[in-house]
């Protein structure tokens, strides 16, 4: 039994020496007779199967790379299929964009000034509260009787000064006549009437009723200094009665309540809620260090105009901001712009795209920008010579993309080209310098 491999084989071999005797046939045509001398010598040596099925498959991919060649080289020489889309100048605003946040121009976190409870919540959570607006109202009884007892010890001490000023008054009265009683005794003693002894108690008894007016005069000031103290004891337990009422220090939206009626407000420590005025509103982004004299210099002439745009709203703004420093990390420069925002379109913490227009520049050429492609040299771009349909390729200098409103992305030549020229918008990886083409109707 034959085997497969075999037959293989045996039909290979068959099938070679068929295109042998072909190609044998037309080589005894084309050569004239006795052309060689070895015309008529016979190869008697064997040959092997496997040589025949590695003749036949040379000679099967021969024939196949000649009937592809033919085609390559008929569509080589064909024009190439290009669409082509001409230059344009047109006045481009030199612009710089961004992302930048929102912010409220003020931000407020209210907190109580003293620790007391909360009895009640005058408004509610996002509610647009005014300056001085009453928000939360504090437990003020345990001030109420402080108040009480600091006003019970300021009548106290008034009343105590009335009594030193009454006892002063009647020490007086008493120290002068003592003083009179002293002086006729001295004067009795020098005539010989009066005795020293006499004249001695006269005089302690002058001395000691000056003591006593003295001491009620102290008295007096004590009284009063008691005074004082309880009044600004009084002064300061009102004040803490003020913060018992806790009032809005803006105009502003209010955030969460964070701290709910019936709980402590610990002075100083937890956020009752937070306020921000949104209007105007502020929008902090960022720009590379390199835009840094641009901005700047553009700056200095007239405020730069800002424009943030969020889905389908646009707010302009003015640059208001320029930090003192190029964050080394990032190598950005913060800036930020004022808004009015009396509309509310921006939003505290919303994410906006940031545009600001630094000049207009006059005339400037532009092309499509996948018309511009990159080579070793830089950035080139086909040029199409109308007369006779070829392409030369030019180098262009791109100094930015720009895309007007309603058209796709361009790109700003700034040396290359001229207003007007056909250059090749789609095709350009089949083209070679003076190379045919055939234009295709422009595309939708």
């Amino acid at each position: 039994m034959v085997k497969p491999l075999e037959r293989f084989v045996i039909k290979a071999t068959e099938s070679h020496n068929l295109i042998v005797k072909r190609h044998l046939t037309l080589v005894k045509l084309s050569i004239p007779p006795h052309s060689s001398p070895h015309a008529n010598l016979k190869n008697t040596s064997p040959v092997s199967p496997y040589r025949h099925i590695s003749a036949l498959i040379i000679l099967s991919t021969t024939l196949s790379c000649n009937r592809q060649a033919a085609p390559a080289s008929a569509n080589a020489n064909a024009p190439q299929a290009v669409r082509t889309v001409q230059s344009s100048t047109a006045d481009v605003p030199l612009e710089i964009s961004s992302i930048g946040t929102v912010e409220a121009s003020s931000t407020v976190e209210v907190k109580a000034r003293i620790t007391a409870p909360i009895l009640k919540v005058h408004f509610t959570e996002g509610q647009d509260v005014r300056q001085g607006q009453l928000l939360f109202e504090l437990d003020a009884e345990p001030i109420h009787r402080q108040i009480a007892e600091i006003e019970a010890n300021i009548a106290r001490d008034v009343a105590g000064a009335k009594q030193a000023e009454a006892n002063i008054t009647r020490d007086l009265a008493n120290q002068k006549n003592l003083d009179s009683i002293a002086a006729r005794t001295i004067k009795l003693l020098k005539e010989g009437i009066a005795s020293r002894e006499q004249a001695d108690q006269s005089q302690s008894n002058a001395d000691a009723a000056k003591s006593v007016v003295d001491s009620n005069r102290a008295a007096l000031e004590s009284a009063r200094a008691a005074e004082k103290a309880e009044r600004a004891r009084l002064q300061a337990a009102r004040l803490l009665l003020d913060y018992t009422k806790v009032l809005a220090p803006i105009s502003g939206r209010a955030g969460d309540i964070a701290t709910k009626e019936g709980s402590l407000a610990r002075q100083n420590d937890n956020t009752l809620v937070t306020l921000l005025q949104p209007s105007p509103a502020l929008i902090a982004f960022s720009l590379p260090e390199q835009l840094l004299p641009q901005v700047r210099k553009y700056q200095q002439q007239q405020p730069l105009t800002i424009t943030a745009t969020t889905g389908e709203n646009t707010a302009t703004g003015i640059l208001r901001f320029i930090d003192n420093s190029v964050d080394p990390t990032t190598g950005g420069i913060k800036l930020k712009a004022s808004f009015p925002n009396a509309d509310r379109v921006l939003w505290p913490g919303q994410f906006v795209n940031i545009s600001a227009r630094l000049n207009l520049e006059h005339d400037v050429v532009l092309v499509t920008s996948q018309a511009v492609q990159t080579g070793p040299r830089g950035k080139y771009v086909w040029v199409l010579n109308p007369t006779d349909s070829t392409v030369a390729m030019r180098d262009v200098t791109v100094s930015r993309l720009y895309t007007p409103k309603g058209k796709g992305e361009h790109a700003v030549i700034t040396a290359g080209l001229k207003p007007g020229e056909n250059i090749v918008s789609e095709g350009q990886k089949r083209l070679i310098p003076n190379a045919k083409v055939r234009l295709l109707e422009a595309a939708n």
